[in-house]
């Protein structure tokens, strides 16, 4: 039986801030279609606000509207497709927000962050299968966000959005692990596969930087910096043990170059930024790697000088979702977090229902919060 829930739905990209008074995501009644072969019915009870769903909001990173938002979430398998044989109902799981085909040749070379039918189908506001599954009131066919559409009270998703966990661990919690942590902690263990004893600063404290601090830590990287304009955040992420760095002083990055000796080994760009990814770059040691995990406007362009590039044996890589695995990689994060060496419920800043969400954005907008998440 189709089932009626509650979603948050984007119409357009244009509202003006603050969000609290243009209200762009409106709250509304639609009808989920049964999962078809292959997919999922979630009931939703922990969705996390992340700056990948501002950047739709503010057209930063246009997708096809209408769009019911969200792509960081939790929740519990309510109903199985009729081919789904490795879940049940009652599976606690959390969301991948790229699905993976399993056959085209990223998927096969052990990339499924680069699945290529996963890319098609979350630009065009799809599910893995192709279709649409959320029909609002009105007959209106609403787009999907990156095949999750979180901030809802139910979803359906690909089989291939799911990664299964242990119900022991708190919605609110298991959330994060579907995009900061695999995204942070990712770009620091598989991107980089940085070494214990070597050097690493982190440009932006949101979920997704500080994920990458205490990835950096749990690897052994010493002496780790963290960079930030805010200084709530840099109290933060200095309370994990880390030396931080204002970002507004003039001489930020000879800072940086001074507590690690001459430059980081590793320098993790996670603002989204242009200017950002310039500052790790300058921070990054001769022969050292500069990552970027950020997702900046599509026109946003970095100016690198070839010879530093050649003559210093630099290297510049992309990130995306942390080089995952997620079939093996939020297990084994989760294992590191309930050993107390990942702390990510740190990275927690309140909780909120569905219908706070609009000025939640404004918070996120301000650089006011780290990670807010609903609870549904």
């Amino acid at each position: 039986m189709p089932v009626i829930a509650r979603a948050a739905v984007l119409d357009r990209m244009d509202h003006a801030t603050p969000y609290a008074d243009s209200q762009p995501l409106k709250i509304r009644n639609v009808t989920l279609d049964d999962p078809k072969a292959g997919e999922v019915l979630v009931r939703i009870r922990a969705a996390g606000l992340c700056h990948s769903d501002l950047s739709v909001i503010n057209g930063d990173r246009p997708r096809p509207m209408p769009m019911a938002l969200g792509h960081e979430a939790a929740g519990v398998v309510e109903a199985l497709g009729p081919d789904v044989s490795d879940l049940e109902v009652g599976d606690h799981v959390v969301m991948v927000f790229m699905p993976s085909c399993g056959h085209c040749t990223p998927c096969a070379e052990g990339r499924p962050a680069l699945c290529e039918p996963g890319a098609v189908s979350n630009g065009e506001g799809r599910l893995l299968s192709g279709r649409r599954a959320f029909i609002c009131e009105d007959g209106e066919v609403l787009n999907h966000h990156l095949g999750c559409s979180a901030f809802a009270t139910h979803a359906v998703v690909s089989r291939r959005s799911l990664v299964k966990i242990d119900k022991e661990l708190p919605f609110e919690h298991a959330a994060l692990f579907g995009c900061a942590v695999l995204t942070g902690v990712g770009a620091v263990v598989n991107t980089a596969q940085i070494k214990a004893g070597q050097s690493a600063v982190v440009i932006g404290l949101g979920g997704v930087g500080l994920a990458a601090v205490l990835g950096a830590l749990a690897s052994g990287a010493s002496p780790v910096v963290a960079v930030d304009l805010n200084p709530d955040k840099l109290a933060l992420a200095q309370s994990f043990g880390v030396h931080t760095v204002n970002a507004s002083d003039a001489d930020a990055v000879e800072q940086v170059r001074a507590l690690t000796n001459g430059g980081a080994d590793f320098a993790f760009e996670m603002a989204g930024s242009a200017r950002a990814l310039d500052a790790a770059w300058r921070m990054t040691r001769r022969g050292g790697t500069t990552v970027t995990a950020g997702l900046p406007p599509p026109h946003a362009t970095l100016d690198v000088n070839i010879v530093s590039l050649v003559a210093e044996e630099r290297t510049l890589k992309g990130s995306y979702i942390g080089a995952c695995v997620p079939s093996r990689d939020i297990p084994r994060y989760i294992r590191l977090f309930r050993d107390g060496r990942l702390p990510v419920d740190r990275l927690l800043t309140g909780t909120l229902t569905l219908d706070q969400i609009n000025p939640a954005f404004d918070a996120l907008a301000d650089g006011m919060a780290v990670r807010q998440v609903i609870k549904l």
